[in-house]
């Protein structure tokens, strides 16, 4: 792990609810979800490993995924019972506080029916996913979250069938405006939009 926050959650009255918002990047690993498939993989084990990548099966949804430098990596902890939402309505404030960031640099964002996360093109002919996201609750309480590329090195990708399609792509904001944002500027909005979709307050 390369870097990472801590934030906590409050309700509008301020009064502190039961919840942690961990933003981090990565050194260079690929993570296969619970109900991912191995063939997604398209590289030995051992070639990840000269490559400086690791891999792990984790009990997340979704498919295979990387995570590494420059993508911001978000593991809400969060008790949705508390909060008084279910999970797609979680989800879906999930990706639209990623929406609504990625707006910020000029960058529409989008759904696609049946496959979770943030596209770019979602309805044309070159969709491409600029956010995963992969979570699983147990009791009400979320695990993993959400990985948004802002100046990720997205050959990295290419080793794998990202979520499990052959046939899109993968983007970040960096590939998408030509520019280097500062990642200290994407977690604020990120954080500033989370709160926002959730209702409540996340501080550090």
């Amino acid at each position: 792990m390369l870097a990472a926050d801590c934030a906590r959650l409050a309700d509008p009255h301020g009064r502190e609810l039961a919840g942690e918002v961990l933003l981090v990047e990565h050194t260079p690993v690929y993570t296969l979800g619970k109900s991912g498939h191995a063939e997604n993989l398209l590289v030995s084990r051992e070639a990840l490993e000269a490559a400086g990548a690791g891999f792990f099966h984790i009990d997340r949804g979704g498919d295979i995924t990387f995570h590494g430098p420059g993508q911001l990596v978000g593991y809400p902890i969060l008790d949705l019972e508390c909060l008084g939402i279910g999970l797609r309505d979680y989800i879906d404030a999930l990706e639209e506080a990623v929406i609504r960031t990625v707006d910020r640099y000029g960058i529409r964002g989008g759904r696609i029916h049946g496959a979770s996360g943030v596209w770019i093109d979602a309805e044309g002919r070159r969709p491409r996913k600029i956010c995963a996201i992969g979570v699983r609750s147990s009791r009400y309480v979320t695990m993993h979250g959400f990985a948004l590329n802002v100046t990720t090195d997205l050959s990295w990708f290419s080793r794998i069938n990202p979520c499990g399609f052959t046939d899109r792509g993968v983007a970040s904001i960096a590939s998408e405006t030509g520019s280097t944002p500062s990642m200290e500027e994407v977690k604020r909005l990120v954080v500033k939009f989370l709160s926002e979709e959730l209702n409540v307050e996340i501080y550090k």
